[in-house]
């Protein structure tokens, strides 16, 4: 099987971490959202994986060669932001059973039953209060029987996570050069869901199978409570600072220095940050960040950066220097 991850997007919802990096690479629970999606699909035996990158991309690529070498990959570069289709169809030579991915959530699937129907399209779904936002899927009798890209009116509430597998990637790049034959796009880019139509429409079976898990990574907030469920889910660890008090659930790099703090609960703290007389909770502390003498919560500090005094809510980019009097 093959796995593609659409990792081009701007991440405007993220500045401005994302001036430095881009999304997919911005770290929750302990690792990037990228590193979360790959490793869970590992038992999935991946033929190859190919990720098609955009802004930012070659970071995108020296991070999976470095932490992913046994892998086949593939980098393609999506210049212009013509959409997802527009992506997936960058590698339109390809054949077989592919598994579309986007690279700004995190998704539970059940693999083991992939695994065990490669013969079956799967759209995988999370019932959601407001559909607008979203693509939906129609279902009748377990079967998908309409896909609609951002609908007007209430057609469903299952709304599509961003993974999908097609058994033969050939008749999905066959349906998106269909739609862009067409000139079928919303402001100038082409979806998934009307290629997906569009094979629906010529007879392809496609089951609707709803996860257990979808958290959004594309917004300061979303990533809060992303890192708060991962924490509570299994991606905490215990550690002991000098003179401090640590409230799980947290992650903290081994390598990290807490000093006369209090961290937690549901603080990440990344590799060679330091916290010196700080009081930490529900926040995200990247690379080398330093932090002392402040009070923070729902904060979210850019590697290299530097903290200093007082109480706030933060948003700090890579390698900024702030001092609260």
């Amino acid at each position: 099987m093959r796995v593609m991850i659409l990792t081009a997007g701007l991440g405007t919802r993220l500045r401005p971490h994302t001036f430095s990096k881009p999304k997919p690479l911005v770290n929750v629970a302990g690792k990037a959202v990228l590193a979360h999606i790959i490793d869970d699909l590992l038992e999935l035996e991946i033929d190859e994986l190919i990720c098609v990158t955009g802004y930012l991309g070659h970071q995108i690529e020296v991070f999976v060669r470095e932490s992913y070498s046994q892998l086949q990959l593939r980098f393609l570069v999506q210049h212009e932001m013509r959409g997802q289709a527009d992506a997936v169809y960058l590698a339109q030579d390809i054949s077989g059973p592919l598994l579309v991915v986007f690279g700004d959530g995190l998704v539970s699937i059940d693999k083991q039953q992939l695994l065990e129907n490669p013969n079956e399209g799967v759209i995988y779904c999370k019932e959601v209060e407001d559909p607008r936002r979203f693509g939906v899927a129609v279902v009748e009798e377990g079967r998908i029987t309409r896909l609609v890209e951002k609908p007007t009116n209430a057609v469903s509430n299952l709304a599509v996570v961003g993974f999908y597998y097609v058994p033969e990637a050939r008749r999905l790049m066959d349906a998106i050069a269909t739609i862009m034959e067409r000139g079928i796009q919303i402001k100038g880019e082409y979806y998934l869901a009307d290629a997906l139509q569009v094979m629906i429409e010529r007879g392809e079976m496609f089951r609707a199978e709803a996860v257990p898990m979808w958290r959004d990574c594309g917004t300061i907030e979303a990533l809060f409570d992303t890192n708060r469920y991962l924490l509570e889910n299994g991606h905490s660890h215990l550690f002991t600072g000098d003179h401090s008090v640590i409230i799980p659930p947290v992650n903290i790099a081994p390598d990290a220095t807490i000093e006369r703090s209090v961290v937690g609960p549901h603080v990440s703290i990344a590799s060679g940050a330091l916290v010196r007389n700080a009081i930490i909770k529900d926040s995200i502390v990247n690379t080398g960040a330093r932090i002392q003498s402040v009070i923070m919560n729902r904060s979210l500090i850019g590697d290299k950066a530097y903290v200093d005094g007082n109480s706030h809510e933060l948003n700090v980019g890579d390698e900024s220097d702030i001092r609260i009097g």
